[in-house]
């Protein structure tokens, strides 16, 4: 500030310079103040590319293929009561993440919030951790989308598959979000058609309307049973069973909140996120939900081309509920399409979050929480995060040979709980931003967006979020299940965390931001001035109408 002062001395003692007042500077500093969270990246983003991205980043392989393995070790009750339960769990977050992001749309908004409200230190662990696991999330799916080509005999090597669906990624997120946008729009209405697709399917086949004609019911719910027991027998196993599967539900759902990230890029955010959060998260749930029910119809959960695809770790498709019900059936060439369809969501599921973890890291910049040259950007778009991105993603070449499978494992593994732990910091930072706003006469009346139930939303998430994570790794205390593979997994993310928030906030001598000095205003002002600028948008006949209410 005494730089500062003495610079618009020397400015106002200059005889050939124009006068600089002191309310000037003071004027200036506030603006940069005020626009400091804000950016340089440009609102590209409509609401039907949101609404899509989120589906791309929320449904992919964790529904296709993982659900096989959720079915196989919980059985058909268990899974559909852990994904029904976890569905309600992530309305939850994303409702009270849905709040904060429309009263200030910001891009990256997550670790900004938690510095605002909470405390610097938890702002500076979630920056870190959350781009860490969505970043990872990228090789991860490459790897898979590599896995799934090889449903089809092939002799195409493994880097180069591996370099042909990086590239891909790399090259749409250096073009501007718009490019991404339409990009996600297509992939996530060949998922919307394709899912919706199956669950006709699906019901077609639990009715007999396959080639074989045979009526199925709920036949697999009643023989081998509707729970499966895990580690134990009698009604603890089945309990632990149930159990055990909470945690793939979770990372199953894992990218809903997608459409918050994009809110610092998002045209009329106040009007697109609400209507995204609402719309996105019940078809999630729909599909989810319904197809792990009727998919559970069709398949028993030790049905032996669905153990043997487990066991074997089949590629692709050969290991998709969904598919080894259609061969059951007797249903022809629809294995290849479905297939197809899997490497599309992969590679989707990827691209989503890459582009995440870019603005992640760059919101983590601006708030001084990640190196000052990831700000750089061109476009619209920060090339510096980019580029970060794009060398951790390199981690993806570990799997060109069986020695750096078990390396990759072991990095993969640090974002297993990740998801947990950043939905508790929403939780966290959204109970902080709740009693922020009573406390400072705000009433929540008056936000754009108001989530119901709350704060009791809120406080149910964090419950269940911790709840699961601290137990997700029961099964590595029984006799003879102890081992660093067991173990680690499961924890490994927890002292990670609290290294990252304890020593920041030893370094920096942070603190619990005091209700009174919580900053609710810095940022809005430049988007109360762009809200009236969005021109409205209405139907003009009912065929715009339906479109209007799909994107």
């Amino acid at each position: 500030m005494a730089d500062i002062e003495a610079e618009a001395k020397r400015q106002t003692s200059s005889k050939s310079g124009p006068a600089v007042s002191r309310e000037d500077l003071a004027d200036a500093e506030k603006a940069e103040y005020e626009r400091r969270h804000v950016g340089t990246l440009e609102r590209g983003l409509k609401s039907r590319h949101v609404q899509f991205m989120a589906l791309s980043g929320a449904i992919g392989t964790g529904l296709f293929i993982g659900s096989g393995q959720v079915l196989s070790l919980a059985g058909p009750l268990s899974a559909f009561l852990a994904y029904l339960i976890t569905a309600f769990n992530v309305y939850c977050v994303v409702h009270s993440l849905g709040e904060m992001a429309t009263y200030l749309p910001l891009p990256g908004a997550v670790p900004l919030y938690a510095a605002r409200y909470v405390d610097e230190a938890l702002g500076f662990a979630v920056a870190w951790n959350y781009w860490w696991q969505i970043a990872i999330g990228v090789p991860i799916e490459v790897t898979v989308s590599v896995v799934v080509v090889d449903y089809w005999p092939n002799h195409v090597p493994t880097a180069a598959l591996i370099t042909l669906f990086l590239f891909a990624m790399v090259a749409v997120n250096c073009f501007p979000v718009r490019i991404y946008g339409e990009a996600e729009f297509v992939f996530g209405a060949v998922k919307l058609t394709t899912i919706v697709g199956l669950i006709l399917l699906m019901f077609i086949i639990t009715l007999g309307g396959t080639p074989n004609g045979e009526r199925i019911g709920f036949r697999y719910w009643q023989d081998p049973g509707p729970m499966n027991e895990y580690l134990v027998t009698g009604t603890l196993g089945r309990f632990l069973a149930f159990w055990k599967v909470f945690i793939q539900a979770t990372f199953s759902y894992g990218g809903s909140e997608m459409v918050v990230i994009a809110s610092g890029e998002t045209e009329n955010p106040r009007r697109n996120i609400p209507k995204a959060i609402r719309r996105v998260f019940w078809r999630i749930s729909l599909f989810y939900v319904l197809g792990i029910f009727l998919v559970t119809l069709c398949v028993s959960s030790t049905d032996r081309r669905l153990l043997d695809a487990i066991q074997n770790s089949a590629p692709g498709a050969a290991a998709s509920p969904f598919v080894i019900a259609i061969e059951n059936g007797g249903i022809a060439v629809l294995p290849s399409i479905i297939n197809a369809v899997i490497l599309t969501s992969a590679w989707s599921a990827g691209n989503s979050f890459f582009y995440a973890s870019t603005r992640v890291l760059y919101a983590a910049a601006l708030d001084g929480k990640a190196p000052r040259f990831l700000t750089f950007e061109r476009w619209g778009v920060p090339y510096a995060c980019v580029a970060a991105t794009t060398l951790l993603s390199l981690l993806c070449y570990l799997n060109v040979n069986n020695r750096g499978e078990s390396v990759f494992f072991w990095f993969s593994s640090l974002s297993a709980v990740s998801t947990l732990i950043v939905w508790s910091a929403v939780c966290v930072t959204y109970l902080r931003f709740y009693y922020g706003l009573r406390h400072n006469g705000i009433a929540r009346d008056t936000l754009p967006y108001k989530a119901p139930l709350q704060p009791f939303l809120a406080y149910f998430a964090l419950c269940f979020c911790v709840v699961v994570a601290f137990f997700n790794g029961f099964d590595a205390f029984f006799p003879g299940k102890f081992s660093a593979k067991t173990f680690v997994p499961p924890y490994i993310d927890v002292p990670i965390f609290l290294a990252l928030f304890l020593g920041y906030k030893l370094v920096r001598k942070t603190r619990l931001v005091p209700l009174a000095e919580m900053d609710l205003w810095s940022g809005r002002e430049e988007i109360d001035r762009m809200e009236g600028s969005w021109p409205e948008v209405r139907p003009r006949n009912f065929i715009e109408r339906i479109w209007f209410w799909i994107a």
